[in-house]
């Protein structure tokens, strides 16, 4: 009896359920696209950041690098002239009153220091520390050219001027000019073949060949990074000359990272120090906890065991980033929120209203049922479970409308950029001599930018909690409208049919 007077309710009252489901409707879309929209941020959020810091990594540990002592300026690979070359007087081809130079230097990263590599065995015995690896950032520079011959006096100058280093000389035969030369470089990373689950080989994808495998330990092989090797020519098979030593390219490479996290060529770590003469060094340390929970204790016991290092975590890099992504991330939750609400209280009112002004219109109906023998509950429920349909009905409706509206989103796939300002104590520029390449200065800050594509996922929570706000809705609009039929008294209804 209860599903046939519904259904003769409900019919009868065509126009009073359309507007109840319209209002529920709108109110389910609403809700349903600001909740996937948010997710879809926060999933935009979760990609910046990854590409931004690296897959898996919540901690790295580096040194701060010593200031230069007075009078060290250009040693070791470049002070603020640019790298610093070391030419012997033997050194080069001599023909035609020029000599022909080429020598390849592999140093570390200007404005950076390594550190023992026993730091690495200091962090993997933390408590909580689930994986680490170590890398070495170098960069490789290249000296490539024709000078002209120097004469004694010349010479005698250079050495007095230099002592055992300098650039190449410029101008011709006694000053005269037609030196021509160039300088390259290109950024090396040794990295531990044999971990790809953290650090820079968890951010990369193969693009042909093989990637580096534990086999490759104390081997001359290298994985070049795709764009890299179109600009250089570089094929799987070729040789590559790193510092003073031929390694062969068993595989290209593409970065899902960003260029802080990337490199141009990539060494098993014992080559990268072997060739760069850094024996048992490295830069950088990533660490990965055993759950994010742990992640504080283990930083801060990492920075206690190694107290000359720096520390960071995830949340310290996470909170550099900035640009139009986090905006549109607080944008979404905020304006979402509050017009979510703001939508919600009015088709619940909306339905509460029309409830309660049915019941009115309905006092000789439910006062002859209770003057027949119904009882308080069951007016109540039959109340409450017309209002329920309509509300179910109004979020089938809502749920069409707000699965359109996400398909609608991820289609457009609107782009939203986010950029992430890192410091670093040194950085390279492009444009040196010859085009090559020179060195920036110590203490600049590296502003990447990241493009995302921002989707609506339809997912099962997106559902529920549609479903949940019809029922909610109908349930509280019932119980009111119930509650107002249950006041009536059979009199009421024997008095008006007089």
């Amino acid at each position: 009896m209860f599903g046939s007077y519904l259904r003769r309710e409900l019919l009868g009252r065509r126009k009073n359920t359309i507007i109840i489901a319209a209002g529920m409707a709108l109110a389910v879309a609403l809700v349903m696209l600001v909740t996937s929209l948010t997710a879809g941020v926060r999933a935009a959020q979760a990609e910046a950041l990854e590409s931004v810091y690296g897959v898996g990594t919540d901690i790295t540990v580096t040194t701060t690098p010593a200031a230069p002592e007075e009078g060290q300026e250009g040693e070791g690979g470049g002070g603020p002239g640019g790298a610093q070359f070391d030419f012997g007087a033997n050194d080069g081809e001599e023909s035609d009153g020029t000599t022909s130079l080429s020598q390849s230097m592999l140093s570390a990263d200007r404005g950076t220091e390594t550190f023992s590599a026993d730091a690495l065995t200091t962090v993997l015995g933390v408590d909580n520390v689930s994986s680490a690896t170590a890398t070495l950032a170098l960069t490789n520079t290249s000296f490539d050219g024709e000078i002209p011959q120097m004469s004694e006096d010349q010479q005698e100058q250079g050495s007095a001027e230099g002592q055992g280093g300098g650039t190449p000389p410029q101008g011709g035969p006694d000053g005269a000019g037609g030196s021509s030369f160039s300088v390259d470089s290109f950024t090396v990373l040794g990295v531990d073949p044999s971990v790809s689950d953290i650090g820079p080989l968890s951010s990369v994808t193969l693009a042909d060949g093989r990637l580096l495998t534990a086999d490759d330990a104390g081997q001359n092989t290298a994985v070049v990074d795709s764009d890299y090797a179109t600009t250089a020519e570089i094929a799987v098979g070729d040789t590559l000359t790193v510092g003073d030593t031929e390694v062969s390219v068993v595989g290209t490479v593409t970065s899902t990272g960003t260029d802080e996290s990337a490199a141009n060529v990539y060494l098993p770590l014992d080559t990268a120090q072997t060739i760069s003469g850094l024996d048992e060094q490295i830069s950088t340390i990533q660490v990965q906890a055993a759950s994010s929970s742990a992640i504080t204790q283990v930083a801060d016991d990492i920075g206690e065991a190694l107290p000359d290092t720096t520390v960071n975590t995830q949340e310290e890099l996470a909170s550099s980033v900035s640009g139009s992504l986090s905006s549109a991330s607080a944008l979404v939750t905020s304006l979402g929120t509050w017009l979510s609400v703001i939508v919600l209280a009015a088709a619940f009112i909306l339905a509460i209203l029309f409830t309660v002004s049915g019941v009115t219109r309905r006092t000789r109906e439910f006062g002859t049922l209770k003057a027949i023998g119904w009882s308080n509950r069951r007016i109540v429920g039959q109340v409450a479970g017309e209002s329920l349909v309509q509300s179910l009905l109004g979020a089938v409706i809502g749920l069409i409308i707000g699965a359109a509206a996400m398909l609608t989103v991820t289609a457009i796939a609107p782009s939203v950029g986010g950029s992430s300002t890192t410091e670093n104590a040194g950085g390279m520029m492009q444009g040196g001599p010859g085009g090559g390449g020179g060195f920036g200065g110590a203490g600049m800050g590296q502003t990447a930018d990241t493009a995302v594509t921002l989707t609506a996922p339809f997912t099962p929570s997106v559902i529920l909690i549609a479903i949940a706000v019809a029922v909610a809705g109908g349930l509280l609009a019932g119980a009111i409208g119930g509650w107002r039929a249950a006041k009536l008294r059979p009199a009421a209804a024997l008095g008006s049919l007089s």
